[in-house]
């Protein structure tokens, strides 16, 4: 099965790559890997999600925007690929940040939801390294940001 059909059957519809907003590029393609920079819960209409897990966003919305990162992420492989994500041979790492309060530790189980999503699209391919970090800030007050690095054909 193809990744795109596989999306088809998970219903999953790819957003649009979002454009850098300073001064660095989506991603970096040298020879076999691809450097994804932080996707951020950007949607359709902007942000769908901003706030501090732990005060005024739920662990539920904060994994909510962990999966929203994560199709931004598969947009940029997308893009990395020229529109062939079969080309991707495997997601060898996340890099996750939760914007969170003080003595939160549910970083790995909000993360979980991207990481999930890699294995439902990619199969094995999938399967990943991963960090998952609490901070105390994230860019446009974000809750979540994920980078990727992965290798393609």
């Amino acid at each position: 099965m193809t990744i795109e059909a596989k999306l088809s059957e998970l219903g999953i519809t790819l957003p649009t790559p979002a454009t850098p907003v300073a001064n660095y590029v989506p991603f970096v393609v040298t020879g076999n890997l691809v450097s994804i920079s932080g996707q951020i819960p950007m949607g359709p209409d902007g942000l769908a999600f901003v706030g501090k897990v732990g005060d005024d966003v739920s662990e539920d919305e904060a994994k909510a925007a962990a999966r929203l990162c994560g199709l931004n992420l598969i947009a940029q492989m997308k893009a990395a690929t020229d529109g062939d994500l079969n080309r991707v041979v495997r997601v060898v790492k996340l890099g996750a940040f939760v914007n969170c309060t003080d003595g939160f530790g549910g970083q790995p189980g909000i993360i979980n939801a991207a990481s999930d999503l890699m294995v439902d699209v990619f199969g094995d391919k999938g399967r990943h390294s991963r960090s998952a970090v609490g901070t105390n800030s994230l860019p446009l007050n974000v809750p979540v940001e994920i980078d990727a690095l992965i290798e393609i054909s």
